[in-house]
């Protein structure tokens, strides 16, 4: 196990260093807007925007920019400064990132425990009316995009203009060091709408899983040695049909902790995801640099979490 880790956190930093890479790559070789332009403003001489690229290392070779880049991020963990503000890459992903932490990590504790509950008792109780039920409402939630989602839910219960006004504090985000009252009440609403689509997801997956794992041998084998049909659900049937849940939650909770864009937008949440879209339209690609190793980072760890936990979980997963 020591050396099957070992080896993914090598993988995992090389592929930290291509993402790094084909990032640069793509600034160099698409059109976008001249950062030191940007910075100047539209009446500034020609002189000045010259003065401000060699400020900033524009007239440098790509390789050189890049070697400059990673020693700094390697060295001393430096994510450059932006071209917009000229303020630390670092400071304003640390900044943001609270936030983002904030809007994931509860979304991700609902959508698992109702995603995996509506999974399991839908495959319990398969062609019911209650299976029925839970699958045709996963389907319509799924269907549903998540920023139409967070609109109505800003349209019935938002604090100020929701018509339902039985959230305090809804639809405004507060900080968890300035009111960690609000900051839950604030969030509740983004949370739902954002572990609405995921749970339903989930749900789906678990069921097709479990009803799968349920015809096997060995379960009709535990039910003959006369275990309890709650044992043999929980103890046989899930833990063997829920690893395809640990893998897609690691790409998901990786990918939103890299923020998200559309829920952040929707609820004005000042994540990661907000940051990164504000990069992209200045051009400002020191932050969206580094926004996009942060998310390559986030989805690496989760990876390799997924793969322990495989061991752990199923039985019949062994590593060496």
């Amino acid at each position: 196990m020591t050396r099957y880790i070992i080896r993914r956190i090598l993988w995992g930093i090389a592929l930290l260093f291509i993402v790094s890479a084909v990032t640069f790559l793509f600034f160099d070789i698409l059109p976008t807007a001249n950062p030191a332009q940007l910075r100047a403003g539209r009446t500034s001489s020609p002189q000045v925007i010259a003065y401000i690229t060699h400020d900033l290392g524009l007239d440098k070779p790509v390789y050189t920019q890049f070697y400059d880049y990673m020693r700094g991020v390697v060295l001393h963990f430096n994510l450059g400064y932006s071209f917009y503000s000229n303020a630390s890459v670092k400071s304003l992903i640390a900044e943001r990132l609270p936030a983002t932490i904030s809007l994931a990590a509860g979304a991700v504790v609902i959508w698992l425990v109702s995603g995996i509950s509506v999974g399991i008792i839908s495959a319990v109780r398969r062609r019911t009316l209650l299976d029925r039920a839970a699958m045709g409402t996963a389907l319509v939630f799924i269907s549903a995009p998540e920023y139409w989602l967070g609109l109505i839910a800003l349209f019935l219960f938002a604090s100020d203009i929701g018509k339902f006004k039985i959230l305090p504090g809804a639809g405004s985000y507060v900080g968890f060091s300035s009111d960690p009252e609000k900051w839950f009440t604030s969030l509740i609403l983004p949370w739902l709408v954002l572990a609405a689509t995921f749970a339903a997801v989930y749900a789906r997956l678990l069921r097709g899983s479990l009803l799968e794992v349920l015809d096997q041998d060995y379960i009709r084998t535990a039910r003959a040695k006369g275990l309890s049909e709650r044992r043999v659900i929980m103890r046989h049937g899930v833990r063997s049909a829920i690893t395809p849940i640990i893998t897609v939650l690691g790409l998901d909770l990786g990918t939103l902790l890299g923020g998200a864009l559309l829920i952040e937008t929707v609820f004005d949440i000042p994540g990661v995801g907000r940051l990164n879209y504000d990069a992209i339209v200045h051009a400002d690609f020191p932050i969206v640099q580094g926004t996009v190793l942060l998310a390559a980072l986030f989805i690496v760890l989760a990876n390799i979490f997924v793969d322990i936990s495989y061991a752990y979980l199923d039985p019949r997963v062994r590593f060496k």
